[in-house]
């Protein structure tokens, strides 16, 4: 493979805000890479961010929600070929939250709605179905893999 410098991979990030009922926010895009595919409130990692602020800043400029603490829950290597983009998403669990959500930048998404761990919606953006497809350890806190807690 061709060393290429202006196609090294970036940093993204997803943010898993989830309700009392184990319900995940996803936002449908639009008007980017990955249009008309579900994703979670997330963004590109500014130069000195931490992942916290990150997660404080993208989840309040696309929701209006305010975390105030967040956890690792995995990293993705995500390649977007038609785009020919190539990132490296670190997505992160909001331990806590406060506010309603709403659509903050409508002119990036078109739909926000609570989706049940059984029941992700369709499609879902590829840094999205990357981690659900790694099996990482579930979010509603069953101690069991994702597959194994939620997937037949």
């Amino acid at each position: 493979m061709e060393y290429n410098k202006e196609k090294r991979p970036k940093v993204g990030t997803g943010v898993f805000i989830m309700n009392n009922q184990s319900h995940v926010l996803f936002l449908l895009r639009k008007g980017s890479h990955g249009a008309g595919t579900w994703c979670l409130p997330g963004g590109y990692l500014e130069y000195g961010e931490s992942f916290l602020e990150n997660a404080q800043r993208e989840t309040k400029e696309e929701t209006d929600v305010d975390v105030s603490s967040v956890e690792i829950v995995g990293v993705t290597n995500d390649l977007f070929s038609e785009e020919q983009k190539h990132y490296v998403t670190v997505f992160m669990k909001s331990l806590a939250w406060i506010g309603t959500p709403k659509i903050m930048e409508p002119s990036k998404c078109t739909k926000m709605e609570w989706f049940g761990l059984g029941h992700l919606p369709d499609p879902l953006f590829v840094s999205d179905a990357n981690f659900f497809s790694d099996n990482p350890w579930c979010l509603c806190g069953s101690n069991k893999r994702f597959h194994d807690c939620h997937q037949a």
